[in-house]
């Protein structure tokens, strides 16, 4: 299939300000891009791009007084598949894992493993090692915070949607992956574009998603604890150790965003 992706958005800056821009979709899926999902800017302004320590694809550019508008607009070959399942992919003993994971034990801005530690090892040293107890973390998730778009704070952490039990895609991801490192799981936050391609269409206005990968059995494997089941059409922008790594926007000085709307869509052949 393919999916048209890409984006509209309009800040206000009452200076020339600084930002950063995670954006582009992921280096990974670079051999499923039919249109590129480009930047253009308006007005026109110097672009320059590089490579995080994650290996997410960045933008640096400086938004005039007065504001800037950016805009993308691509196509990407997706199998239609939904996420993998594989029940018997194991866990790894912390000692056996790959040094490159390790970071994604550790807590992290919004993944205060320290608060949940003891509550994670109450609630799921009982469970199944690897798939089972994944499985397990995205099940407690999912049922215990409400989700809404009325509910989004930007600095919500995962104990904090813990103890609120509200929040939005992000303080699902960041909860599942914080009980997930308390139980010796590595885990990496991800964001891109999922749009509801095979789901029954809901009415809310299109917006980026959350959801996370585990390393189990010598692979990384796609969870999701906001919608907890295989999904279709994931098309990945960046990963990270929580949403600090992958903001759409960072900008140094003060803005408002003014518009912002996401398209993902199934185009139909």
């Amino acid at each position: 299939m393919r999916i048209r992706i890409g984006y509209d958005f309009i800040y206000e800056c009452a200076q020339p300000t600084p930002m950063i821009l995670t954006l582009h979709v992921h280096d990974s899926r670079s051999a499923d891009i039919i249109v590129p999902d480009e930047l253009r800017t308006e007005p026109a302004v110097r672009v320059l791009t590089y490579h995080d320590v994650f290996g997410n694809r960045c933008t640096r550019l400086v938004a005039p007084a007065g504001g800037v508008r950016l805009i993308a607009d691509g196509v990407v070959h997706d199998t239609g598949l939904t996420d993998r399942v594989v029940p018997q992919a194991r866990q790894h003993p912390v000692e056996d894992l790959p040094s490159d994971t390790l970071v994604f034990l550790l807590p992290s801005r919004y993944c205060d493993t320290d608060l949940m530690l003891d509550f994670a090892w109450k609630q799921f040293a009982g469970t199944p090692p690897g798939w089972a107890r994944v499985q397990a973390i995205c099940d407690f998730a999912h049922g215990h915070v409400e989700f809404g778009y009325h509910h989004a704070r930007s600095t919500r952490t995962a104990s904090e949607a813990h103890s609120e039990k509200i929040g939005v895609c992000r303080d699902f991801t960041h909860l599942a992956v914080t009980l997930c490192r308390c139980m010796n799981i590595p885990a990496r936050y991800c964001t891109g574009y999922l749009g509801d391609i095979g789901v029954p269409v809901v009415p809310d206005p299109m917006d980026f998603s959350a959801w996370f990968e585990v390393y189990l059995g010598d692979r990384w494997y796609t969870f999701d604890a906001r919608h907890n089941t295989p999904r279709i059409g994931r098309v990945l922008i960046a990963r990270g150790r929580d949403a600090a790594d992958v903001p759409i926007s960072t900008t140094f000085g003060p803005n408002r965003l003014k518009q912002f709307t996401v398209i993902t869509d199934e185009l139909k052949e």
